[in-house]
């Protein structure tokens, strides 16, 4: 079973968003990045994008294929993770942490993710 920290809401296309203060940290979970394996690009979007919940904000490129990211909430990219950009396999490592992909201000509400329980559900699931 993988980790799945119950202090973030999840997307059905196995994204994470997590409250920091007045923005939201956006990554991938652990269940995605180990089904795209060795993750070798990690492409973002600048600071002051605007982005749409539920539509890409950039993608993750790996040995295997290349995927999207959607953004869990709408709003302007405050800031993207340089060190991933830097250094890819961030993301394979500490999908939880160190691999987190931007922050977003957002607009929206996180309306429609899941918790971490339901999350759980549709990995047992699939």
């Amino acid at each position: 079973m993988s980790e799945v920290p119950d202090d973030r809401q999840y997307s059905k296309e196995h994204e994470w968003a997590k409250e920091d203060g007045s923005r939201i940290l956006v990554g991938i979970t652990h269940f995605a990045q180990d089904q795209l394996g060795d993750v070798v690009f990690v492409g973002l979007p600048d600071a002051g994008t605007e982005v749409e919940a539920g539509k890409p904000l950039g993608e993750v490129e790996s040995t295997k294929s290349v995927s999207d990211i959607y953004s869990p909430v709408s709003g302007k990219v405050g800031e993207k993770n340089a060190a991933v950009e830097a250094t890819p396999e961030l993301v394979n490592r500490d999908p939880y942490g160190d691999g987190w992909l931007v922050s977003i201000e957002p607009s929206g509400s996180l309306e429609g993710l899941m918790d971490s329980a339901a999350y759980q559900k549709l990995l047992d699931e699939s």
